[in-house]
């Protein structure tokens, strides 16, 4: 039996979703010739759709998972709020693994929030129930075409991009983590946990203490 765990914007959900909708996309476009009848112009993928459903327990469970204690359901409303709010988008990871820990494989795409809908049920108690669509986000920016005198050659400058500055994720140490296990979370594999100590100067791997903040690349 195959183990997901599900981040979103680095927050795990406590119960992994059963299913997972991932719709890719194309932009091909169908046209018709005069002599040749339709044909298919092949154009680059389209932006990938996510659909999933997620239970969001207001009572702790067994077989959920608090990596820094039990949250209520409202912690992750409280989320998912933000992320439509703030209009930014995020890092979506889907770990997918056996029950002896080696990595199947992993989803790891940066997203935009969609929509998202909550549904509750009198046979569910006190839980609630959240259907999730994600899209695919690309950064993109724009052009500025400069002409130089005497030259009829022109010169493109990119002067602007909607991803800015480089983000990246953070992770809060916590008493008992390692960089091993935050390397196994958020990159798939633990053997990459030197890309996280080079990244914010970690002298010696072995030494981490609660309270401490890492970007993750």
């Amino acid at each position: 039996m195959k183990i997901y765990n599900f981040f979103i914007d680095g927050l795990q959900l406590p119960v992994a979703p059963s299913q997972m909708s991932t719709q890719i996309n194309n932009s091909n476009e169908t046209i018709t010739l005069m002599n040749e009848g339709e044909v298919n112009i092949l154009k680059k993928p389209g932006l990938t759709d996510i659909e999933f459903e997620v239970l969001l327990p207001n009572v702790r469970y067994p077989f959920a998972v608090y990596p820094n204690g039990f949250k209520p359901a409202a912690h992750y409303l409280n989320k998912l709020e933000q992320l439509k709010v703030n209009q930014k988008s995020f890092q979506f990871i889907v770990n997918r693994m056996m029950p002896n820990g080696k990595l199947l494989f992993d989803t790891n795409m940066t997203v935009s929030l969609e929509d998202y809908e909550i549904e509750e049920d009198a046979e569910e108690g006190f839980d609630i129930r959240v259907t999730i669509n994600l899209k695919q986000f690309k950064s993109f920016g724009t052009k500025k075409v400069k002409v130089k005198p005497n030259t009829k050659k022109a010169t493109v400058k990119k002067t602007r991009s909607t991803s800015g500055k480089k983000k990246y994720r953070t992770h809060k140490v916590v008493r008992g983590d390692t960089l091993w296990a935050i390397a196994k979370r958020y990159l798939g594999s633990g053997t990459r946990y030197p890309e996280i100590a080079k990244l914010n100067k970690i002298k010696n791997p072995n030494l981490i203490y609660p309270g401490q903040v890492f970007k993750i690349p």
